[in-house]
C-alpha cells in the first residue's frame, strides 16, 4: 500500500523506508519522475475478535 506521500530525494524515502522496517513491514521504494514513492506491506499474524457474536 502506497503511504501516500511523495518524496523528493532517494535518501527522504530511504530513510522512512527504514522506520516502516522497524515497524515490521516489508517495503518497496520507487521512482517516477524524480520523485520517490514508498509502499509498504505487512502481513497479518494474529487477529483477536472481541465481544458477542451477532446473529
Amino acid at each position: 500500500m502506497w503511504d501516500g506521500k511523495d518524496y523528493p530525494d532517494k535518501k527522504s524515502a530511504l530513510d522512512v523506508a527504514q522506520k516502516y522496517k522497524k515497524d515490521g513491514f516489508e517495503t518497496e521504494v520507487f521512482e517516477e519522475e524524480k520523485k520517490y514513492y514508498i509502499f509498504t506491506r505487512r502481513v497479518v499474524e494474529e487477529v483477536i475478535v472481541e465481544g458477542q457474536p451477532t446473529i
